[in-house]
């Protein structure tokens, strides 16, 4: 099993910046790929950004230039670096992990941290 814990999120101003961090415990050994999604109520989950175990990431269209995705495997973490933030960034920020065991292949989600962006 894995567990994500998120941090990170709060109200900021359009324009500004935020980090976000995700800290993986268990058998951290076993993941493969880490991701952020985030989530308006009312609509889907949607994929910011994922990155690999090797570090090739993966972004969302809308975010492309203004966010990245690094993963330290050493410490078990993956970060979304936020940039020029806008209002639409607003939303629910998941992490996301994706591992395999006994050649099965499992997901694990943190709890989410708010992201607000004011206009």
């Amino acid at each position: 099993q894995v567990l994500l814990v998120e941090s990170g999120g709060a109200l900021v101003q359009a324009g500004g910046s935020l980090r976000l961090s995700c800290a993986a415990s268990g058998n951290v050994f076993s993941i493969n790929t880490m991701g952020w999604y985030r989530q308006v109520l009312g609509n889907q989950r949607e994929l910011v950004a994922s990155i690999s175990r090797g570090g090739s990431a993966n972004y969302a269209d809308s975010v492309k230039g203004r966010f990245t995705i690094s993963r330290d495997n050493a410490k078990n973490t993956v970060y979304l670096q936020m940039n020029s933030l806008k209002p639409e960034d607003t939303a629910v920020y998941y992490c996301h992990a994706e591992y395999s065991l006994v050649g099965r292949t499992f997901e694990s989600w943190g709890q989410g941290t708010q992201v607000t962006v004011s206009s």
